[in-house]
């Protein structure tokens, strides 16, 4: 529910809201332990401004992550 009007969103419901995502996708590997995964994740958020957005983990250990960051457009003050 938002604070100031008392609408109720769902969760995923961004869109209604006006925002706007890109997405990237990444498969990782079995072989990868947890903490490499981890590490390679946290750079992501890091460096890149990427947030989880999403994970899977599949029967031999390889997962899929979606990660998100917020389009900003820039919008000219001439």
């Amino acid at each position: 529910m938002d604070g100031t009007t008392g609408t109720r969103y769902r969760r995923d419901d961004w869109r209604a809201r006006g925002a706007h995502y890109e997405y990237r996708v990444l498969t990782i590997g079995g072989t990868t332990s947890r903490s490499e995964a981890r590490r390679l994740l946290t750079d992501e958020a890091e460096y890149g401004r990427w947030e989880l957005a999403r994970s899977l983990l599949f029967p031999g250990g390889q997962r899929k992550v979606w990660l998100r960051r917020k389009i900003i457009r820039v919008q000219s003050t001439l």
